[in-house]
């Protein structure tokens, strides 16, 4: 399984960019697309959840509402669309996958994961 993020930059408050998430590897079964992120001197912490079978999905509570999920029919590609963005959002975001066919948002449970894109927030 490979995941590759791409997207991000430097990005000023209040603006919006999209990460990407291309899938490969995953022939069959329920799973779910993490993203998570990692700021300097801070624990990573999931951001949001796919379902590839369902599309449910679920957002931090500092997230939701600005950041929108989604993925293509296909299933080769997941979505992070970041709306009004704020400082507090700069971090290296990741995606990852975990089997199984609900969402959760502790990275204990997602065995494999990308390399990471870095998202700046600032003017």
């Amino acid at each position: 399984i490979q995941l590759v993020e791409s997207g991000g930059g430097l990005v000023q408050p209040g603006q919006s960019t999209r990460l990407s998430c291309a899938v490969s590897g995953v022939t069959d079964g329920e799973y779910s697309i993490a993203w998570f992120r990692q700021a300097p001197g801070k624990e990573r912490e999931g951001v949001s959840c796919i379902t590839n079978i369902d599309g449910d999905s679920m957002y931090l509570d500092r997230v939701e509402g600005r950041f929108v999920t989604s993925k293509d029919k296909a299933d080769n590609m997941v979505f992070l669309q970041m709306n009004s963005l704020k400082p507090e959002d700069t971090a290296t975001y990741y995606c990852a996958l975990r089997r199984g066919s609900n969402c959760v948002l502790h990275e204990y449970w997602f065995g494999s994961w990308g390399q990471g894109t870095q998202v700046t927030v600032s003017s």
